[in-house]
């Protein structure tokens, strides 16, 4: 194995380094304050904390508006009909928020995925670079023995 070949391989490797940088803080940087905004609702809309909230009140409602004397009753059995209102606002609302929040962790789940590539491909160049060393290395031991035994042998 030739030197200058190993020194080539090394120098461009060297060449190609770029620094080290956190993509999850690059990602943060880059969003608008209403994308910011648009990624805590959907991750607070998509908790179970969220869910049992709107379930319980859910059935606070239901079983009120059932349940409870005539008079106090605001939304009588079988109508229902501000809930169902309010809920279906509450879904059109947060459907077109959710979906922007899906669509920008989606692009920091793909630049993560950029990332972990470049570091892959770097990392085989210099695995390769390495195993390029350790042959070499290899060729010179053998050279080393071969010189002993023909000293022994005079």
């Amino acid at each position: 194995m030739d030197e200058r070949k190993l020194k080539k391989a090394n120098e461009e490797l060297v060449a190609l380094r770029k620094p080290i940088h956190n993509v999850n803080i690059r990602h943060k940087e880059s969003l608008s304050a209403l994308e910011k905004i648009a990624v805590r609702v959907t991750d607070y809309v998509g908790s179970m904390g969220f869910f049992l909230i709107i379930f319980f009140w859910t059935i606070l409602w239901l079983g009120w508006n059932t349940l409870a004397p005539t008079d106090s009753r605001f939304d009588p059995f079988p109508a229902f009909v501000l809930w169902l209102f309010i809920s279906n606002m509450i879904q059109i609302f947060l459907m077109p928020l959710i979906m922007i929040g899906q669509n920008l962790q989606g692009r920091h789940a793909e630049k993560r995925a950029e990332l972990d590539f470049d570091v892959n491909v770097r990392a085989e160049k210099e695995i390769e670079i390495i195993l390029m060393h350790l042959e070499h290395q290899n060729e010179l031991i053998l050279k080393i023995l071969e010189n002993i035994e023909k000293g022994k042998a005079v």
